[in-house]
């Protein structure tokens, strides 16, 4: 079997188990999603590192709606390998206390009622685990994705001696193994081609399609972002949506702090 065909049968794998696996998880998360929602919350995305693809791809991105709110800072990514802005840099913040509640998550507008998605492959480092502790001081409820096997290796490194998993009100097991990637070559221990990534996208858009069939059962005028591809839609349509999010964000954001 050729390298690309063994990481599609790894891929495949790990989704079968988390359609089969997390089923029930899922269906909470959607659940606690669309309440929220429904009450005029938002539900907050937040990951760092590679964990930050799945918050970009929740919103704004084609099929998805108001009601998402992609928390992203650049210190939590990297732009380059080395030098600045690089992996390195990064992989040193996401592991010191203190800088994502005081520095970062502070100034974002979560509150009570509203869910807050941590997104973390081990689930250990001090990002998840201080977003996580964060959301459950304000009053929201948590979700976790992350990969349980990898995290039932590691002992905690927060200063809580907490876990992502510990804190969590719903945990969504991304089903990957704990090296991440998933091929092997012949004489090296090392394994190639990650894919949590895969798992953690595949993850985020069952919830939004979730969500979004729960709160279209209950009547709610779904403000859905749409390819300006698609005949009788286009780019002044979309403006109309960032329009939306922004209008209920300010909402949002007097809700908690006044005018």
């Amino acid at each position: 079997m050729l390298a690309f065909e063994t990481y599609f049968e790894k891929i495949e794998n790990i989704l079968r188990k988390i359609k089969t696996q997390q089923r029930d998880n899922i269906l909470k998360a959607a659940n606690l999603m669309a309440d929220c929602i429904s009450n005029g919350g938002f539900v907050h995305m937040f990951g760092s590192g590679h964990s930050i693809i799945p918050v970009l791809d929740a919103f704004p991105r084609y099929g998805s709606f108001v009601g998402f709110n992609p928390l992203t800072d650049p210190r939590l990514m990297w732009f380059s390998p080395t030098g600045p802005a690089s992996a390195p840099g990064l992989l040193l913040i996401e592991r010191k206390e203190g800088y994502i509640e005081d520095g970062f998550l502070r100034y974002q507008p979560i509150a009570s009622g509203d869910v807050l998605v941590v997104y973390s492959h081990g689930g250990v480092n001090a990002a998840p685990v201080e977003a996580a502790l964060y959301g459950k001081k304000v009053g929201a409820s948590v979700i976790a994705v992350l990969s349980m096997q990898n995290q039932s290796l590691a002992a905690p490194t927060h200063s809580s001696g907490k876990k992502l998993s510990d804190i969590a009100d719903v945990i969504i097991d991304n089903c990957v193994p704990p090296e991440d990637a998933v091929v092997e070559l012949e004489g090296r221990k090392e394994k190639i081609a990650a894919s949590s990534t895969v798992a953690a996208v595949a993850i985020t858009m069952c919830l939004v399609a979730q969500t979004g069939s729960i709160l279209h059962e209950r009547g709610k005028d779904l403000k859905i972002f749409v390819s300006p591809n698609v005949e009788g839609f286009g780019v002044d349509y979309n403006i109309k949506i960032f329009d939306e999010h922004q209008k209920t964000i300010s909402e949002h954001y007097r809700r908690i702090y006044g005018e």
